[in-house]
């Protein structure tokens, strides 16, 4: 009977966290994930449109409408990326991915969650933010202000700053997969508190994995832009002859798009034409690490859960073998 309960606990072991840093490593294999580049690309492109129309309204000062076209670019790009995240936990959990139509439709009818989650977590981390704006305040007092000043710092520098990291690495990975798995507002903030109570270490290496992955790819596909717009610079003004401007064909490859001087000679029908190109370049370069980081997120999410349900399944185990373990 001793042996039977000393066995027990080891079959309930969770799930090791080399599987989980593995999976997300994994992350990588989303690249080939048609559907979710498509709507990043729609995404990309129609939010782009949108800022562009919001460039003539700021230079002319209305800023109502201005407002409003970068206000529409926020919505297409909060539910286009969802509409992309849905697909890609379909991927995920190996579920039949759904159609983007269909992505789009459960995007808009589960993104006011999301919403509701980010919304509750910025009214708590607010509340940090006022205690040390209070005692910011408090040591403006006449003889109270040097002695105070101090215990604030120390004790502001670190509460902040974890604040700030938990916001990063925590609830923007966690929010977003919660949503898309299905999760209702309260057990999706129910399971970032549980991350933060049980795992915060744990959960923020993986976040780390999923950013360092997403960066190194964003780093190759920059080499790639910076190579491939080289060799075509230097294949179309060297060999070719044609009139293209360099600096403004670079530029418009990682997205800085330059303007030319007022003085300067226009740009040549042939920049021009490269020059739009070259942003479909860009838009295509930030599509694939995108994917790369949305199904990143989805996977740090899946072993997230499945180490919480693996704790829920282990305790009353433990608890029968007399370990005295609380949920």
């Amino acid at each position: 009977m001793i042996v039977a309960m000393q066995k027990q606990p080891h079959d309930a072991n969770p799930p090791s966290p080399l599987l989980a840093l593995n999976a997300v490593l994994q992350s990588i294999e989303s690249v080939r994930n048609g559907r979710a580049l498509y709507l990043l690309l729609l995404t990309f492109a129609v939010s782009g449109l949108l800022l562009g129309l919001a460039n003539p309204a700021l230079a002319s000062g209305n800023m109502a409408a201005a407002a409003g076209w970068m206000g529409a670019a926020f919505i297409g790009v909060f539910y286009g990326t969802s509409a992309a995240g849905l697909v890609v936990m379909d991927e995920a959990l190996g579920k039949p991915r759904r159609a983007p139509l269909v992505a789009l439709r459960d995007a808009l009818a589960l993104g006011h969650r999301l919403l509701l989650v980010v919304l509750v977590v910025l009214i708590a981390a607010l509340v940090p933010v006022l205690v040390v704006t209070a005692l910011l305040f408090a040591t403006k007092l006449p003889g109270l202000g040097p002695t105070l000043m101090g215990p604030t710092v120390a004790l502001a520098v670190p509460l902040l700053g974890l604040v700030a990291l938990v916001l990063t690495t925590l609830v923007a990975p966690i929010a977003a997969p919660a949503v898309w798995c299905g999760l209702s507002t309260r057990n999706s903030l129910a399971m970032i508190v549980r991350q933060v109570r049980r795992r915060p270490a744990h959960a923020v290496m993986l976040s780390a994995a999923v950013s360092l992955l997403t960066a190194a790819v964003a780093g190759l596909v920059s080499f790639v832009v910076l190579a491939g717009g080289r060799a075509v610079l230097a294949l179309a003004v060297s060999l070719a002859g044609l009139d293209l401007a360099a600096d403004p064909f670079m530029a418009a490859l990682f997205g800085t798009g330059l303007r030319a001087a007022p003085s300067a000679p226009a740009w040549s029908a042939l920049t021009s034409a490269a020059m739009s190109g070259a942003g479909m370049v860009f838009a295509l370069g930030l599509v694939v690490p995108g994917v790369v980081y949305l199904r990143g997120v989805c996977e740090l999410f899946i072993s997230l859960r499945r180490l919480d349900d693996a704790a829920t399944t282990a305790t009353p185990v433990l608890a029968k073998a007399g370990l005295g373990l609380q949920p």
